[in-house]
């Protein structure tokens, strides 16, 4: 099968309960997964009944997890050194079911690794806090506890094709590590990831009653897994459409939901533009630029836009691109033709509006060029929405003031960088930019797994992922007092 390094496709079934049910190649209850680059197929998943989702969420909602804290963390570890041991085959099958090159794969491997690693350490902490009463005088001498409770109902996840593993792993974990029980879908584009991650957890000690993994057709059975009484919590992450969508539908529900970014690199006259040019590119095309936090915009200043265009170009045409499966690629497709035909026809509606195409733009299939344009202006359509692909758009401004508002000019609101060595505008961009992550000297997506993620706007709704947050949004915060002298 030439360019993909799965040589036969995996057939899998529904994991409800321990159970695998409906695996089978064929069929119209049957989803066939196609490698991007070659079009063939590498697996097949079940197209799961409404019958089979209620079932999932039955289940689910009558199991009650007792691990201790040692069981869980003892789980995420085994399960976090089961991933680092298989990096190779998690990286072949991430390339031949998203097209991502086995660089980012194996990459993407090592940050689940890390997401386990993350929160079998926060297992263990106590997360309970106490209160002293007689701090005023009306107080009594007693003491307030807190502890984090499970929910009482079930979890719903829904994750998209980005990061095929690596965006369950931060909805599984922080709920085994709060003994919560979860249904999860993966996006059907990339299903195959997450019944590997399942089965490692399964294989690791996860009692099958916490994690039931669904795949099907989102028409079918996607107002089910928002609406099913048992359903305390949704965890959603996609786009805007959808995701308001569910809001409107979840009713009295809470709610976690990040849908994408428009990330502006901003790049003021002081910047090292050697620093500032390897963060664009590295921003712009990594994982093939479908990243909620890769580098959308790039804005200059004028008086460094030449020399820092120029750098850009000269590293985006020495980013090597091409079959996925080959390991000295450093990029390969995006997820399908379809997303690979937007990008090239808002890069063509941008040149005829008056924007410079200056290298890339070439597409084949799912295979689309690192692209560069300038004379790019905030109102495009490749700006002004999220183009999620390895598309730089560089847009100049004259000072700090026209930067912050056209970085804040978008309806998204995730993250951005920039590029400075001035404490004064460092200062003002955290305090002005109007996102949840500003990033000094580094791309806009950097971040640990365990630390807070999240944004504003139709980014989110503020609520925030990463390990220790999804860990309190998991939860059900309880206090008790007691006696105290």
């Amino acid at each position: 099968m030439p360019g993909c390094p799965v040589t036969e496709p995996r057939i899998e079934g529904l994991r409800i309960a321990g159970e695998r049910i409906g695996a089978q190649s064929g069929g119209d209850r049957a989803i066939a997964v196609a490698h991007p680059f070659s079009g063939a197929v590498v697996g097949y998943v079940p197209k799961a009944t409404l019958a089979q989702v209620r079932r999932a969420y039955q289940v689910a909602h009558g199991y009650r997890a007792t691990l201790s804290r040692y069981e869980r963390a003892g789980i995420l570890n085994r399960a976090a050194q089961a991933v680092r041991e298989r990096t190779d085959e998690i990286a072949g099958l991430i390339t031949a079911e998203a097209g991502l090159c086995l660089k980012d794969s194996r990459y993407e491997a090592g940050r689940v690794a890390d997401v386990l690693m993350f929160g079998a350490q926060e297992v263990l902490k106590d997360d309970g806090q106490s209160f002293s009463c007689d701090i005023t005088p009306h107080g009594r001498r007693r003491r307030v506890f807190t502890q984090r409770d499970p929910l009482l109902g079930v979890i719903t996840a829904i994750t998209p094709f980005n990061h095929p593993m690596n965006q369950v792993a931060h909805k599984i974990v922080p709920s085994i590590a709060t003994n919560n029980r979860m249904v999860l879908k993966p996006s059907e584009k990339v299903p195959l990831s997450a019944f590997l991650l399942a089965d490692i957890l399964y294989e690791a000690g996860l009692p099958p009653e916490m994690l039931a993994v669904i795949t099907g057709d989102p028409r079918e059975i996607a107002d089910e897994m928002i609406t099913n009484p048992s359903v305390d919590l949704v965890t959603f992450t996609g786009g805007v459409a959808i995701g308001k969508a569910i809001a409107a539908r979840a009713g009295y529900r809470r709610l976690v939901l990040e849908l994408g970014g428009n990330d502006p690199l901003i790049v003021m006259e002081d910047a090292d533009l050697d620093e500032a040019s390897l963060l664009a590119v590295q921003g712009s095309y990594k994982n093939s630029g479908q990243r909620c936090t890769a580098v959308k915009r790039l804005l200059v200043h004028r008086s460094v836009a030449a020399r820092f265009t120029e750098r850009v170009v000269d590293r985006t045409r020495e980013w090597r691109f091409g079959d996925p499966a080959d390991p000295q690629v450093d990029m390969g497709t995006v997820i399908d033709e379809q997303a690979a035909r937007l990008f090239e026809a808002r890069v063509d509606e941008a040149i005829a509006q008056g924007a410079r195409l200056l290298t890339g733009h070439r597409r084949e299939g799912a295979l689309y060029a690192p692209t560069v344009i300038d004379g790019v202006d905030p109102k495009m359509t490749v700006v002004r929405e999220e183009t999620f692909g390895p598309v730089s758009p560089i847009i100049v401004f004259d000072d700090l003031d026209h930067a912050i508002r056209i970085a804040n000019g978008t309806a998204y609101g995730l993250s951005s960088a920039v590029c400075t060595q001035r404490l004064d505008y460092i200062t003002r961009l955290v305090n002005e930019l109007h996102v949840g992550t500003v990033n000094v000297r580094e791309v806009p997506g950097y971040r640990l797994e365990l630390t807070p993620f999240g944004g504003i706007k139709d980014s989110g709704l503020g609520y925030k992922e990463g390990v220790q947050e999804a860990i309190k949004s998991f939860t059900n915060l309880k206090t008790f007092s007691l006696p105290w002298a």
